[in-house]
């Protein structure tokens, strides 16, 4: 087995002796449950296990805490690793211990649910909690893979001063809605149902509570975050966030087969590279691709210059905003439905 990387060894021996120190001063166990998603033969449950001050206060204070909290509270949790963990959802149950960011990503077989939107329960010792799972049924062919930075929320990301400045400092209230992305979402799944959306980002875990509420006030479909750990590797200082995407796309596209998915990214970084690969290597996976168009301003802070893409292998819509992507893809759709 390779040796670990200096990093990681240097952060898991903080994370522990972390956790040591704010053990003894009363900290207790939380999980975090994330949003989960399935199909008829398995389902993923995500989760994570860490250290926090008020203990085990179930799912819903997360989501209900002042809005104008700055991001960096986020971060205040040491995760817990090696904690055995149970997962049950209907007639599955699986045995798994969190790895060393705390977290918990198991797949389960022989679930037995119906379509539809199902908890599944956690169990860290004497700490439960529950987790939303959506079973996506065999004749669902349509789905959304949605980006957030810069596509749902206007964050200008990844220049290090104004990422820290977004994510540690900006209050939750603050943070700007790109317009028309929820209504355009919400209109699209309103057309399929049962078709799930999955959120798709580079973004760090422990923003998910953050996220999940600003989901809720700009009225976002419900669907599953999947994130990413910005700590180390075990081979590497920093995780790979193209890599992160490269993966989880062609994770979905072999879960799903059936689906043909809508990727809805923005210009500002790598979305119109990875949509572009993803499409010349799953054709059959995909339905169209919308980018958001960013300002000069905002191709600035988030790039360094205006680009300009295009794929000859997958429909392209790109706009300013969601209203204007919305109104470009329907009226493709109505021309081809009386050609």
């Amino acid at each position: 087995m390779a040796a670990k990387h200096p990093a990681a060894r240097a952060e898991d021996a903080f994370n522990g002796a972390l956790a040591d120190v704010l053990g003894r001063r009363g900290w207790q166990t939380r999980l975090m449950p994330f949003t989960g998603y399935g199909g008829a033969g398995f389902a993923r449950v995500l989760a994570r296990v860490v250290l926090a001050r008020d203990g085990q206060p179930g799912t819903a204070p997360i989501l209900e805490v002042d809005s104008t909290q700055r991001g960096f509270r986020g971060f205040l949790a040491a995760p817990l690793t090696e904690v055995p963990v149970t997962v049950r959802l209907g007639a599955a149950t699986i045995e798994t211990t969190s790895d060393r960011g705390g977290y918990v990503d198991v797949s389960l077989s022989g679930h037995g649910l119906e379509p539809g939107w199902h908890p599944a329960e956690v169990c860290a010792g004497e700490v439960t909690a529950y987790a939303s799972v959506q079973i996506i049924g065999p004749e669902v062919t349509f789905g959304i893979i949605s980006d957030i930075d810069d596509t749902c929320l206007i964050t200008s990301l990844p220049r290090p001063l104004i990422a820290a400045w977004n994510t540690f400092v900006r209050q939750e209230a603050a943070r700007r809605v790109v317009p028309g992305m929820a209504a355009m979402y919400r209109s699209w799944l309103a057309h399929h149902p049962g078709a799930p959306i999955v959120y798709l980002s580079t973004g760090a875990w422990n923003t998910w509570p953050t996220l999940s509420r600003f989901f809720r006030r700009y009225s976002f479909p419900l669907g599953p975050l999947l994130l990413t750990d910005w700590g180390a590797t075990e081979t590497s200082f920093f995780r790979s966030g193209p890599e992160h995407k490269r993966r989880e796309l062609r994770r979905l596209a072999r879960e799903f087969p059936q689906i043909r998915w809508r990727l809805v990214g923005d210009d500002g970084q790598h979305d119109p590279e990875l949509y572009t690969e993803f499409a010349r290597d799953h054709p059959e996976s995909i339905d169209l691709i919308a980018i958001r168009e960013l300002t000069v301003a905002q191709q600035l802070l988030s790039h360094g210059s205006p680009m300009s893409r295009a794929d000859d292998r997958a429909p392209v819509f790109k706009g300013p905003d969601g209203y204007t992507l919305h109104r470009l893809v329907h009226r493709t759709e109505r021309a081809a439905a009386h050609a």
